[in-house]
Formats: structure tokens, C-alpha cells, sequence
């Protein structure tokens, strides 16, 4: 008799997982190849942190379950799922904030740390199933990278914040 894993192996969440780190991977690209301080590595852990916290408060706790994604609090019978989400975001902002850097009247790392930020809500976009959000933030948001840094270098050259993201 051979033993199987598959009682082991939730498809499902690996699919979301898979999906987290891929959509990441390519935000994480655009920043590596910026030579950015953040990059392929930072984008990818943030986005499969915020996928895997975002899986367990919908799925981790079974001892509340009441049906297929509901949770109910038995003490108040009702179930909030969000608290998770705004603890992602939350602790994404104390990432986001040793990011930034200030020299002076110069600021440095706010676009990483929006980057890291946008790269969170896909990744529990996709934790949660939400393919086609975590698809059209993960596509706005290189485009937004590249087409408005094109953007201030063509039309904007004489910008003080040139280089400065």
C-alpha cells in the first residue's frame, strides 16, 4: 500500500501561494533592475507573508468554522477576517518605513516602500483567491514603475527629485 501526501497537500493554497510569488517576483524584477535597495528577495517574503497571514485567517481556524469561508466568534457569532488584513498592512508600513531614508531636505526609499506596500495587497489578493486583482495591481503597478519614470525623464528632466525614489 502506498502512501500518498495528497491528504497533506492543499492544491488550492499552493496555487495562491504560487501565484503571490510569481506576481511578486515580477514587481521585485523591475526594482532589482533599478538597483533598487529592495528587491527580488524583499518583494517576494512580503507577498508571501501577506498571502500565507491572509490563508491562515481564512482558513486556520477551523475549530470557528461555520461553512466554506465563514468563521464565526462563538462569543459573538460573528467573524472578522479584515483584522488580519489590517495587521498585514500595519506591520507592512514598519517594513515600508526602514525603507525610507532622509539626507537632508532629500528623501530617499518612498517608492520602495510603496512598492512593498502594493506588493502585501497582492500577495492577500491572492491568498485570498482574487486572481484578477492581484493581476491588474501586479500589471498597473510596473507599468506606474516604468512608464512615469520614462515619463520624468523625457518631460520632467530638470525635476529635483531626479534619482531620488
Amino acid at each position: 500500500m502506498a502512501v500518498g501526501f495528497d491528504h497533506l497537500i492543499n492544491v488550492d493554497f499552493f496555487i495562491r501561494i504560487g501565484t503571490a510569488l510569481v506576481f511578486s517576483f515580477c514587481i521585485g524584477l523591475e526594482r532589482e533592475l533599478t538597483n533598487k535597495y529592495a528587491g527580488l528577495r524583499t518583494h517576494i517574503l512580503v507577498a508571501l507573508g501577506a498571502c500565507i497571514f491572509t490563508l491562515v485567517s481564512i482558513y486556520g481556524f477551523p475549530t470557528f468554522a461555520a461553512g466554506d469561508n465563514v468563521v464565526v466568534d462563538q462569543a459573538t457569532g460573528i467573524r472578522d477576517t479584515a483584522r488580519v488584513a489590517a495587521q498585514v498592512v500595519t506591520g507592512i508600513g514598519f517594513i515600508g518605513a526602514g525603507t525610507v531614508l532622509r539626507n537632508g531636505p532629500i528623501v530617499l526609499g518612498l517608492t520602495t516602500a510603496a512598492t512593498l506596500w502594493i506588493a502585501a495587497s497582492i500577495g492577500m489578493a491572492c491568498g485570498a483567491g482574487m486572481f484578477d486583482i492581484a493581476f491588474a495591481g501586479t500589471v498597473l503597478a510596473i507599468l506606474t514603475l516604468v512608464i512615469v519614470r520614462i515619463f520624468e525623464r523625457k518631460v520632467l528632466p530638470r525635476s529635483t527629485k531626479k534619482d531620488c525614489e
